[in-house]
């Protein structure tokens, strides 16, 4: 079939089986038609040749089962085969196929032959190209070669200098499969140390086609896995000062000069190649041969090529150049200045591509530059590629890779360096920006689910995105720290004139705080309540320790902040982990509670007090690596077995320190009765041993066991006495005072100690407290929990009112400005607290307060300026006016009395702080007592020439002082007039009812008093009502008093008056007509205003000027009675609704239209109607106003 080519024209297995068939037929005839095949012409020839070849690829195993027992018939096949170039593919494959050595051993030696009887060495190639396809399909072959066949090698090394590029790139090509095995590498290691090496370097760098630069760059692939070969290539035995001489590394080393040659090619795979070599040799030893790229100026190449968009090239480069950042050459030589613009840019364009390890190399090479540069180099020359690099920064930490976002975030930790952003002017806002992104990327890791298959994975990846987050925070804080002595970098210095810039150090100071404050702390503390993590809580504190220098004038107030949410448990465990973290916390603790120390102790802040206390927390708190049960054990030790070194005392203090700082601000991470007990035992402990605590540790561990107190038990006495003799020994209470609630309590709540230390605590109380707080803690607290909440002094005074006599034994002996608190304080409790009796206590302190105070009023320039005076009269006012029902005066009340006149005789009208409750106090005694002691006081207050001179000055001022600008208000000049009305009203009334003797007379315009009322002229609604008290007292003594004079009753206000001629007028002296009558009319417009208060004041005014009009001319009394607006009026006050007749001044109204038998005003129809929806009403449900007036009005109907 062969012979004859039938079926020539078909392919595939089909023929490839018979084919097989024929052979396996006869051996002879297979001989027989490989030797006509060598007769035949080429075509018949090619298709023999493909018959066969089809055979060994479809049907090898019975072609191999064929040959195999044959060796002659193999041997025979295989050198007809050898004998023609085309036929060696062929071949190839039936060696393979016939697995055995002996006929490769042929081949072999059949290569050798025509090697060596070659006349050219160009007819060589055949030869060359079978030897490098049989090392392609025979893995042994290479170690076959060199152990049995090691002649070929020399002419291997004669192809390699001969001057043709397609010889010696398939030398090239079998050099590269022989170094490939360990064998080759091993025996033919001297052969290329004393042989090869300085050929294949000359033809690496002379290769021009691209097949002998690519082989040649294979072969030196596998050169570069031996370390020797490494060396070799590199001629690395050279003396350190050749190695700094660049010449010399450029004369005789060309390995780097030839990688940089191909890195000029535009062959991106060529460049990748020739990047992939120098990682090769830099990854063996970076510090030995990375100064040989530098010098030859491999680097700034390497730069160029990341300007390509292949990804093989480019990850080629990043891998080479992250080599090459190991040596300090690399950086000193300014290459990465060089190129950091074209890395910048690489990153901008990597992150377009959907290559994740990509990105994190770039990244990663990226952060190792940022981290080696050093600090006299700056990387960044450029502003614009300084802001490119914070854009790129922000673009891959936002990435949703977080194995990306990670690598970011560490290259932005090394990107915050003061000499890569320092180029003027600073980027600030830009800073902020990256490093709120990398927070906020932080702080958006959701914790992990417990769902979550990956339960240890995903909490490491946190942690460690955590951490380097935390870096970076640490690096912007110590940069913002190192600005502050930078000028130049205080501000923009190119920010325009009269313009304000955002990118100023000090608001970069302050948005680290903020921060910190907002999304650090927050972030930290979830995850340190969930997780351990030495690393992240050493980083976190050292940020933090950085922060306190960042903004000096905001150090108080920040360790304030810090001291309300840090974990102090947390920070108190970390000292036991590791010596670096010990360091951290110790100093961090000592840092803030010094500044919390400072920032607390503004009015006692001693040098001396901080330095001891320095001194302590610096020595303590290394050595503080206790659990805090053991500490706790630990306060109740003596210190007598750890008398020598101190140790014990050292950690107990500082343990109660720590804990009183801690309390301070919240974080109470000790049972509360634990610690009680634990503190109690300390002190007792300390007084057993006869030790002598320092102020600042005796002021904590009161503190601690005041704020324990509600969930300790009750102290013993052992323990109050033990208290009391540490107090004792003293030399001021001052120094271990605490200014809180708790502690005020504390002293107060036990007998022993409050008659011991309650005076001086109570003086440090309001020594220290916000004078501010006293005055607005009234309005601005309307519930009597929000006012304890503000004057915790308030519920210990109800329970315990003997504190009071302390409070008031302070009034005396403490100065002007504790005594004021401490009567503000009493005001507060008298006035929010009116179910405790404490009046008769208080009486006759106020007695002796008031009389020393007087006495140093007398003493004061100028006069009556001690402001106790007028709180403490307000108060005097209060114990008055809590007083229930009618009582006899006594001799205090009596004396108090003559002291408050005399008082008010020296003062002035404008004097408005005294004389207001002087006043209020004199009518209110007039009022609130019996007939018999009514009488005396009368006598008293008219006996008073002083008081009644000064009651003259404060009428007259009515006309004189300007009204409000706002009617409804009430100033103090308008109240002080009030009280003066009313106190004039009450004094004319008791003087007639007891005909009191009179030193002094009052004298009043009578004119100026009815046009007040008459036209009002803006007076507030408080004096009208007082002024028509004034009237209605004149008014029914028929304006005769031996205390009043009325004055000017025929002086014009502004125009011509009619005269008082008439009858009428005569009749009605000091009256006239017409005032009546615009009296009249005045009162029926104030009440339409339907002020209650103004109300009743109107209709009992306007019944006393009726029954005095009766009296004086009985027409004129039932004219105004009868007048028709009257009813007009009356109309007007019931069309409030359904019943609104039952107010008391409308029924008091109606009670004087039917008295005077207006009937033209109210009808007996009207009488009988309101009758019956009075009797409809529920009596017993109206007020006792309402209850009186209706009363009058029944009667009064009844008697019509």
């Amino acid at each position: 079939a062969l012979l004859d080519g039938d079926g020539a024209g078909d392919d595939g297995p089909g023929n490839a089986a018979r084919a097989a068939q024929g052979l396996l037929g006869a051996h002879e005839h297979v001989r027989h038609v490989l030797v006509l095949a060598q007769e035949r012409e080429l075509v018949r020839k090619k298709h023999v040749l493909a018959r066969l070849q089809d055979a060994l690829a479809w049907q090898a195993l019975p072609v191999v089962q064929l040959l195999a027992p044959d060796e002659r018939v193999c041997m025979h096949l295989i050198g007809t085969l050898f004998g023609k170039s085309s036929l060696r593919p062929v071949l190839v494959r039936l060696v393979v196929e016939l697995k055995s050595e002996q006929y490769l051993y042929c081949i072999l030696d059949e290569s050798q032959k025509e090697l060596c009887k070659a006349n050219t060495m160009r007819s060589s190639l055949p030869t060359f190209s079978l030897l490098g396809k049989l090392a392609d399909a025979i893995p042994g072959f290479a170690e076959i070669v060199v152990v049995k066949h090691n002649n070929l090698v020399d002419h291997l090394l004669m192809g390699l200098t001969y001057p043709n590029e397609s010889i010696k790139a398939a030398v090239c090509y079998l050099y590269g499969k022989l170094y490939s095995s360990p064998a080759g590498t091993e025996r033919l290691s001297g052969h290329f140390e004393e042989r090869l090496c300085v050929v294949f370097l000359n033809t690496l760098g002379s290769a021009q086609t691209k097949e002998l630069q690519v082989n040649c760059l294979g072969l030196l692939k596998e050169l570069l896995k031996s370390d020797h070969f490494v060396s070799i290539l590199m001629n690395n035995a050279k003396t350190e000062e050749e190695t700094e001489n660049p010449d010399f590394l450029e004369g005789e080393n060309p390995l780097p000069l030839v990688l940089k040659k191909l890195l000029l090619t535009r062959d991106e795979m060529l460049q990748a190649a020739s990047s992939h070599c120098m990682a090769a040799v830099l990854v063996h030893s970076p510090s030995r041969y990375a100064p040989a790229f530098i010098h030859a100026d491999v680097p700034e190449f390497l730069f160029e090529c990341l300007l390509c968009k292949s990804e093989i090239l480019i990850w080629s480069v990043y891998c080479c150049l992250l080599l090459l950042t190991e040596e300090r050459l690399f950086f000193s030589k300014c290459h990465t200045v060089y190129g950091i613009e074209s890395l910048v840019r690489s990153l901008r364009g990597v992150l377009l591509l959907n290559n994740v390890e990509l990105h994190k190399q770039g990244l990663l090479l990226f952060t190792e530059i940022l981290k080696r540069q050093p600090v006299e180099i700056k990387l960044f020359t450029n502003r614009g590629v300084c802001i490119e690099a914070i854009d790129v920064l922000m673009e891959t930490v936002n990435c949703p890779v977080l194995e990306v976002a990670v690598e970011a975030v560490k290259a932005v930790a090394a990107f915050l360096r003061k000499d890569h952003v320092s180029s003027p002017p600073v980027p600030y806002e830009e800073l902020q920006k990256l490093l709120e992104a990398v927070l906020k990327r932080c702080a958006d890791l959701s914790p992990p689910q417990s769902t979550n298959r990956n339960l240890g994975r995903v909490p490491q990846r946190q942690g460690q995105f955590l951490l380097n987050t935390l870096e970076s925070f640490r690096n912007a804080c110590r940069l913002a720290v190192e600005f502050q002595g930078d000028f130049m970098a205080q501000e923009n210095a190119f920010t325009a004139p009269n313009s304000e810039s955002k990118d100023t150090l000090s608001n970069f100071s302050e948005f680290l705080l903020r921060i910190c404050d907002s999304l650090c702390i927050p972030m930290v503390m979830s995850y340190l309540e969930r997780a351990v993590s030495p690393s992240v809580t050493e980083v976190f504190i050292s940020a933090l320790s950085t922060l306190f220098t960042v903004v000096p004038s905001m150090r108080n107030k920040f360790s304030k902040k810090l001291g309300r949410r840090v974990l102090w448990d947390h920070v108190l465990c970390a000292l036991n982990c590791n010596p670096v973290l010990n360091h951290t916390c110790s100093s961090f603790l000592c840092s803030l509670c010094l500044n919390l120390y400072s920032a607390t102790e503004k009015t006692r802040t001693s040098s001396q007090e901080e330095q001891e206390m320095s001194e302590l927390l610096q020595k303590g708190l290394p050595q503080l690596n206790y659990t805090i049960a053991e500490s706790l054990l630990l306060l109740s030790e003596t210190p007598e077995p750890f008398f020598l070194d101190q140790s014990l005392c050292s950690h107990q203090h500082c343990f109660v320190l720590l804990l009183y700082f801690a309390y301070s601000f919240g974080d109470r991470f000790v049972p509360d009765a634990e610690l009680f007990l634990a503190v109690r035992n300390f002190l007792l402990s300390a007084q057993d041993h006869g030790d002598c605590l320092p102020p600042h540790i005796l002021r904590a561990a009161l503190y601690l066991l005041a704020v324990c107190q509600d969930k300790g038990k009750a102290l013993d006495v052992r323990s109050l006495s033990t208290i009391r003799r540490i107090l004792d020994n003293l030399t001021d209470l001052s120094l271990v005072y605490v200014h809180c609630p708790p502690l005020l309590k504390f002293f107060l709540c036990y007998p022993e100690l409050m008659g011991r230390f309650g005076h001086q605590v109570l003086q440090l109380w309001f020594s220290w407290e916000d004078c501010k707080q006293t005055e607005v803690e009234e309005s601005d607290f309307g519930s009597s929990d929000q006012l304890n909440s503000a004057n915790p002094l308030l519920p210990i005074l109800k329970s315990n009112s003997s504190i009071l006599l302390i409070l008031l034994d302070l009034v005396c002996s403490s100065s002007v400005e504790v005594a004021w608190k401490v009567l503000m304080t009493l005001r507060t409790f008298l006035e929010r607290n009116e179910d405790v009796l404490v009046c008769d206590l208080l009486r006759s302190r106020f007695l002796q307060i008031l009389q020393q105070l007087l006495v140093e009023t007398e003493l004061s320039v100028p006069f009556l300026a001690n402001r106790n005076l007028p709180v403490l009269l307000n108060l005097l006012f209060l114990v008055q006016l809590r007083s229930k029902g009618i009582r006899e005066l006594d001799s205090t009340d009596f004396k108090l009395l003559h002291q408050v006149c005399n008082l008010c005789g020296k003062c002035r009208p404008r004097d408005t702080d005294l004389l207001q409750p002087s006043l209020n106090f004199l009518y209110w005694s007039l009022h609130q007592t019996t007939p018999c002691s009514q009488q005396r006081a009368v006598a008293v207050l008219l006996s008073n020439v002083s008081l009644l001179e000064l009651l003259q000055k404060v009428l007259e001022c009515t006309w004189l002082w300007s009204p409000p600008s706002r009617p409804a208000s009430l100033s103090s000049e308008d109240a002080l007039l009030c009280s003066g009305w009313l106190l004039v009203a009450s004094l004319l009334l008791y003087q007639h009812r007891y005909n009191t003797e009179v030193h002094q007379t009052l004298s009043v315009d009578l004119k100026e008093v009815l046009n007040t009322v008459i036209f009002r002229n803006k007076k507030p609604i408080l004096l009208l009502v007082s002024i028509m008290q004034f009237l209605r007292a004149v008014l029914r003594q028929n304006f005769s008093s031996a205390l009043l004079v009325i004055v000017g009753q025929n002086t014009a206000p502004n125009a011509a008056q009619p005269q008082p001629s008439s009858v009428q007028d005569t009749a009605l002296h000091p009256l006239a007509m017409q005032q009546v009558f615009l009296l009249v009319v005045s009162l029926q417009n104030l009440l339409v205003h339907k002020d209650l208060l103004l109300s009743q004041a109107v209709v009992a005014c306007l019944e006393t000027l009726v029954e005095h009009l009766y009296v004086k001319n009985q027409d004129v009394a039932l004219h105004v009675a009868s007048q028709p607006w009257h009813r007009f009026l009356l109309f007007t006050l019931l069309s409030g609704g359904q019943k609104s007749f039952l107010q008391p001044a409308v029924l008091r109204l109606m009670t004087l239209f039917v008295r005077y038998q207006s009937s033209n005003i109210i009808s007996q129809k009207e009488i009988s109607q309101i009758i019956q929806e009075a009797a409809e009403a529920s009596i017993a449900e109206l007020p006792e106003a309402t209850s009186h007036a209706l009363h009058l009005f029944l009667s009064q109907v009844r008697e019509q």
